[in-house]
This record gives structure tokens, C-alpha cells and sequence, in this order.
């Protein structure tokens, strides 16, 4: 008989691409929304970076042609393996309106192509690039070092509150847009007017990488642009303009529009931009921002002083001791909601991946999966060695202990029983698994469980079947 693998272990192969989670916003967006979000040029190069590496390259060989060309000139170039993947990256850009929905002929959108191409070859004075302040001799602008420690400072601010939340102890409490935002995302929430605790999303959103944490607020921030009265183009556009610009460079707030200036604050709170006071007309964007559609690291890389290294900090052995090569509070909290700690140095901290925290992780809503990915997405470069990356034994564990807690599952439903004779009985059990509604079944003691939808559909056919031998 042939082995079954139930799983696959993490291992040091290359990971597919996986689609941007701004995407699917954007493709639920009006055609009207979307083109007036194409009239800048830093939004389609925006929009291009987040694309899959196919769909870009579709853009490229369509971007410099004067006329349309035929379907099937293009489909030429597939192979038959590929052909779906081609299909979806077609589907993707008609969603997005870069490509029409006609079936004979591809071009780009007109307006997406005149801007992408000012995008790349320069040009124009529109501005979407953002307008760099002049030159201020009475002051001099933030060096690096300090904005990357403002954006470290104002992010982690917020990741503290929450890790901290329900531990007795006092962090630092972050703006009230901050906590309106975090408690609409589902983030935290209050009882009865308690202070605000962490939800199990929230701590799932802690084990997520620093790009994705700060894209999950971002779209929560785009989902409640209507109810602000805010100008979703113009939020877009603003989030694009920023990841396009110079990092520490100053730039003018003369060229924004209201809802743009209205951001600043919010921008503000989150650590994408800094500003020397509130009321100043130049603003300069954090590495937080310059990042948001590339590939590059959000945050500092600096030993003990990044919530997301960049270098992986963990060793996982195979008897689950954990040894995390960190200093950094935060990454220390992380740890502690899954791992029991054990000692603390000043660069190491040491302690097991036990039955009793894992379960504690699984009350909190974090699935096995989510820290073995941990785990993976921050194990140190001698881990990174091994092949699997991760102990089996270990990932196996972590995943029976997760298979404890939902062992059981509970369904609402009726017992269906007391039939008269075995045909009666297997008349009405076939007509319920007709409808698909069969949950349980036990034909030596004539008897079978069915979903609540089906239970209506069962009674009334059991109720004709009852008055037709009656009558």
C-alpha cells in the first residue's frame, strides 16, 4: 500500500507568487474609479510593481504598440502548460480594466498606457511623483538614522499596545485614529466599554510580516473612505505617490488636494511620514512608505532595533527548545504567545514549544499553520541549511495538538428515527441524500442525522408520503 503524506514541510524551494492583497480591491472598484486612478503616472507604476510576473510582462509587450494586435498573435507565445496561467493574467487585467474585455483584439487601456508610459520615460508636469520642497537653509532635513527611527518608533507603538493588551501591563497608547482604525479591522474590541483587548485576528495579524501588517490597516483605512466622505482616488493615489518617492527626501504639501491634506495626520500616526509640526507645508516620506509596492524591507535593518528583521533570529531544535537571537521586546512578545519562555539574555532569549502554549496560541485563534510560518519566515540562516527547514517532528506536533482541540465538531440538525419498516426508512434516506443534506446514517438501527437547511425539504416529503398510504 502506498504512503500518504498529509502534509507538505517547509523546505528551502522557491514559494509561488502570491497575489498582492490590494488587488482584489482594486478589481471590485468602478471602471470610472479605476480610470480616473490611471490619469497618474505613479499609480500605474505602482499598480504594475504589484503585479504577477507574467500580467507585467503582458503590459511590456503591449505598452509600445500604436494599434491593437489579434488574440491569437499573442497566444501564440504560450505553451500548452502555461495556457491557464495566461488565461488568469488576462482575467486579472480585464478586471483592472488595463486590458478591454474583447475577445478578438488586445490593447491597453488608453489612458493607462499614456500614463505608465510618462511613468517610465519621465516627463510631464503633473506632479504625480510629488512636488520636492525647496531648499530650506534655516533648517536642515532629517538624516536617515531619524526617520528610520520614527517610522520604527510610531509602528511599533502600535504593535506594542496590542501585543501588551489584557497583560496588566502600560504601554504606550497610540493616537485615537490608530485605535478607531484597529478596533473597525476587527483588530481589538471593547466590552462594555472596557479598554480595548486583542481579538484573535489580532493575533494573527502579529505573526504576519511588517509589509503585510501595514497593507491589512491600509486596506481597512480604503474601506472606510466612504464613511469618512473621503475621495477614494484620492487616498490611492496619495498611498502611490508616497511609495514612489525619495526616501528622506522633503516634499510640498502645496500640490495635494483636501482629502490628501486630511491624510497627513493619519500618515502621520502610522509612521509613513514625518513631519517637523503638524501644520508644516513639507513632509518627508518613511521607509514604510518608499516600500509599499516593492520588494525592499519596511524596516530598519539594524540588529535588535526592527520589529521585522530581515535575517531570521530563531533555532528551532528537535527536542523544541527555541533559542531566539533577538533584544527586541517585541519580537520577544511574539514569541511568548506561542512559546514558553525559559531565560532571558541580553541578545538570547531561550524556551519550548510546549503542549500547554501551543493550546494557549490555539485559544488566542492562532492555527498551527501560522506558527510554523512564523517559524520559517524568521529562522536563522544556519536553520536555513536543513532540508526540511523545520524539525518534522516538530511541524507534526504542533499539528497534533491542533487536531486535539478540534476533535470534536459540533452541527445542528434533526434526528430522523422510529421508521416502520426498512423501506420506509431507505425511501426517505435517499431522497435526503438527494439533497446532500446527510450528516450520519445507521441503517442497523434505522436511523440517520440531517442538516438543519434539509430538515423543511425531509418533513414534507416524509408528510405526503404519509397522507398518499393513507389515503
Amino acid at each position: 500500500m502506498s504512503s500518504v503524506q498529509p502534509y507538505t514541510y517547509a523546505d528551502n524551494t522557491e514559494k509561488p507568487y502570491i497575489s498582492h492583497p490590494l488587488l482584489p480591491f482594486l478589481q471590485s472598484q468602478s471602471q470610472t474609479t479605476l480610470s480616473r486612478l490611471y490619469l497618474r503616472p505613479s499609480s500605474c507604476l505602482s499598480i504594475f510593481r504589484l503585479l504577477a510576473p507574467l500580467e507585467r510582462q503582458i503590459i511590456m509587450n503591449l505598452l509600445w504598440l500604436e494599434s491593437a494586435i489579434q488574440t491569437s498573435t499573442m497566444s501564440a507565445w504560450v505553451i500548452r502548460e502555461s495556457r491557464k496561467l495566461y488565461d488568469d493574467a488576462l482575467l486579472t487585467l480585464g478586471n483592472l480594466h488595463i486590458l478591454p474585455t474583447s475577445t478578438v483584439k488586445l490593447a491597453l487601456n488608453a489612458t493607462f498606457k499614456s500614463s505608465f508610459r510618462q511613468a517610465i520615460t519621465g516627463g510631464g508636469s503633473s506632479g504625480s511623483f510629488g512636488v520636492p520642497a525647496e531648499k530650506d537653509d534655516k533648517r536642515q532635513p532629517i538624516d536617515l538614522e531619524a526617520l528610520d527611527g520614527f517610522a520604527l518608533e510610531k509602528w511599533e507603538t502600535i504593535l506594542h499596545y496590542m501585543v501588551s493588551s489584557g497583560s496588566g501591563q502600560a504601554p504606550t497608547i497610540p493616537s485615537q485614529g490608530v485605535l478607531f482604525l484597529l478596533q473597525r479591522s476587527g483588530l481589538m474590541t471593547s466590552i462594555h466599554n472596557a479598554p480595548l483587548q486583542i481579538t484573535s485576528a489580532g493575533f494573527q495579524f502579529l505573526l504576519h510580516s511588517p509589509h503585510d501588517q501595514l497593507w491589512d490597516l491600509l486596506l481597512q483605512y480604503l474601506l472606510l473612505a466612504e464613511e469618512r466622505q473621503m475621495d477614494l482616488v484620492d487616498i490611492l493615489g496619495f498611498i502611490f505617490m508616497l511609495s514612489t518617492m525619495e526616501l528622506s527626501r522633503e516634499y510640498s504639501t502645496e500640490n495635494l488636494g483636501d482629502t490628501q491634506k486630511a491624510m497627513l495626520e493619519d500618515l502621520r500616526d502610522y509612521g509613513l511620514i514625518w513631519q517637523r509640526r503638524p501644520t508644516s507645508r513639507r513632509f518627508s516620506p518613511t521607509r514604510l512608505a518608499t516600500t509599499l509596492t516593492s520588494s525592499s524591507p519596511p524596516l530598519p535593518t539594524s540588529t535588535g532595533t526592527s520589529s521585522g528583521p530581515q535575517e531570521g533570529f530563531i533555532i528551532l531544535e528537535t527536542n523544541y527548545r527555541v533559542y531566539a537571537y533577538t533584544d527586541n521586546p517585541l519580537q520577544t512578545a511574539v514569541l511568548n504567545l506561542f512559546v514558553s519562555l525559559k531565560y532571558r539574555f541580553p541578545n538570547l532569549v531561550v524556551g519550548s514549544i510546549t503542549r500547554d502554549s501551543v493550546k494557549k496560541a490555539l485559544m488566542n485563534g492562532i492555527s498551527a499553520d501560522q506558527i510554523i510560518s512564523y517559524l520559517i519566515t524568521h529562522a536563522h540562516p544556519q536553520m536555513r541549511k536543513n532540508n526540511p527547514l523545520l524539525p518534522v517532528t516538530v511541524q507534526d506536533q504542533i499539528r497534533l495538538w491542533e487536531l486535539e482541540r478540534n476533535r470534536l465538531k459540533s452541527r445542528e440538525g434533526y434526528l430522523y428515527t422510529a421508521f416502520a419498516s426498512q423501506a420506509d426508512y431507505e425511501f426517505v434516506l435517499n431522497y435526503a441524500k438527494e439533497l446532500d443534506v446527510v450528516v450520519w446514517e445507521n441503517s442497523p438501527k434505522r436511523c440517520f442525522f440531517g442538516s438543519l437547511e434539509g430538515h423543511a425539504n425531509i418533513k414534507g416529503f416524509i408528510e405526503r408520503r404519509t397522507m398518499g398510504a393513507s389515503s
